[in-house]
């Protein structure tokens, strides 16, 4: 790894382009025009373009020869709130190299895991060595589900060849990963208003209908049963792995471990041991915050409203809009009559590459030669909006990434190994290379 390389990292991340709530829009717009002020400085062209929610840096470098293919390299710069900041050992925009690992927030998602393919990329257009164009497109949405970019991909007319997305993660720190499926994202808000204000318990407990008991009812008919599993109308389209597809699942660590080293527990009896299964081709819902009441004062009251927010992950096979749809239905007819009732719902389309693709085929044995291991054929249960747009317009992408469960991405003190930078460096100059051969 360059010293050049950690230098320009750590710049970036002093940039608090924070798009989850508590951040300041300005932010946003210098981390979109620090990726562009790098590409116009090789020498290729960029622009921060409006008109797709938060700022979107798009670029080009040009290569050596006019007739290469075109590799379009894919990221975000925007992060997730650090609070609460007394947790971080260190200030979260402020790197600090550590035994190894550059602690900040964004180091691993997605600053740290994107920055090499672009650095790469104008180190070899400075110096008149690239072997393919590539077409930078960067956004400022991805930690809030926003959809502004999979817009701009389908207006797109250039397209691309392919596309690389360093936003994805190692199987452990000697064996890289190349996903070829992930899962789409489908967001919901639920709202349940049951009163005109709240309620004294005392006076009218038994008998007042109170938000909080409606939103857990309408809830418990989405959640997962005892098995685990949720309803099979929200399965509905699922794609069965094939039997080879499971059986390479079993070279991985066991999901009993997985769970344990992140201090989890299975949600039922035998889940952990079909871990990569239920969470790389399966449906699960997930409830991920609610509020209604006071949890924190001693007041006896019947909470009047009430909210929830929960994430459907939709697996290959399925229609995000059908699942959407079908989510709405059960909740809505569990609703008893006197709620009122608001609910948004966003679809989220799953995602998934062919592994024998000649653009995939030339990315394992690129990103093998880099990190000395061939990487392995692997699915992901987490969601990148993107991919789904990819997909659509028929554009091969190679998913991989050198991030670790122990980078804490989300979370406080997350971090970046030096070692995972140094291997997307190296990953990036052996994909560009590879890829010229698709010309």
């Amino acid at each position: 790894m360059t010293d050049t390389l950690l230098d320009e990292l750590c710049d970036w991340l002093r940039i608090p382009s924070i798009s989850s709530g508590g951040g300041d829009p300005a932010d946003l717009q210098r981390a979109a025009e620090w990726a562009c002020e790098r590409v116009i400085a090789a020498g290729g062209s960029a622009e921060v373009l409006s008109g797709y929610g938060n700022p979107l840096c798009v670029g080009e470098l040009r290569a050596r020869r006019a007739d290469a293919p075109t590799v379009m390299i894919y990221g975000h710069y925007d992060v997730q709130s650090p609070d609460p900041r007394e947790l971080w050992t260190s200030d979260p925009f402020e790197p600090v190299v550590r035994d190894g690992r550059l602690y900040a927030r964004g180091a691993s998602d997605d600053k740290g895991n994107f920055l090499p393919l672009l650095h790469v990329a104008c180190e070899l257009a400075r110096s008149g060595e690239l072997p393919v164009h590539v077409r930078v497109v960067l956004e400022g949405e991805e930690e809030v589900g926003g959809s502004n970019v999979l817009r701009y991909i389908a207006q797109d007319e250039r397209g691309a060849d392919c596309a690389v997305v360093f936003d994805g993660g190692m199987i452990d720190e000697s064996h890289p990963a190349l996903h070829i499926a992930v899962r789409g994202t489908l967001m919901a808000q639920l709202r349940v208003r049951t009163a005109e204000r709240d309620l004294h318990s005392g006076v009218y407990g038994g008998v007042a209908m109170s938000a909080a008991h409606v939103l857990m009812g309408m809830l418990t008919h989405v959640l997962p049963g005892p098995h685990g599993r949720v309803r099979e109308e929200l399965r509905a389209g699922l794609l069965r792995p094939s039997a080879e597809e499971i059986a390479s699942w079993a070279e991985l660590p066991a999901g009993a471990g997985v769970l344990e080293d992140a201090g989890a527990h299975e949600i039922a009896p035998g889940a952990a041991a079909e871990f990569y299964e239920r969470t790389w081709a399966d449906t699960s819902v997930d409830v991920n915050g609610i509020e209604s009441g006071d949890a924190v004062q001693r007041r006896t009251i019947i909470p009047c409203t009430a909210s929830a927010r929960l994430t459907v992950r939709v697996a290959l096979g399925q229609d995000g809009n059908e699942i959407a749809a079908t989510l709405e239905r059960i909740l809505r007819e569990a609703a008893p009559a006197g709620a009122q009732i608001g609910l948004d719902v966003e679809p989220g389309e799953p995602a998934g590459f062919d592994a024998a693709d000649p653009v995939l085929a030339l990315a394992r044995e690129a990103i093998g030669r880099a990190a000395g291991t061939r990487p392995l054929f692997v699915r992901t249960g987490g969601s990148i909006p993107i991919l789904g747009a990819l997909a659509q317009r028929g554009i091969p992408t190679v998913l991989s990434g050198f991030a670790l469960d122990a980078d804490g991405i989300h979370g406080p003190d997350e971090s970046y190994r030096l070692e995972s930078l140094t291997l997307g460096e190296r990953a990036a100059r052996e994909l560009y290379g590879a890829l010229a051969a698709l010309r």
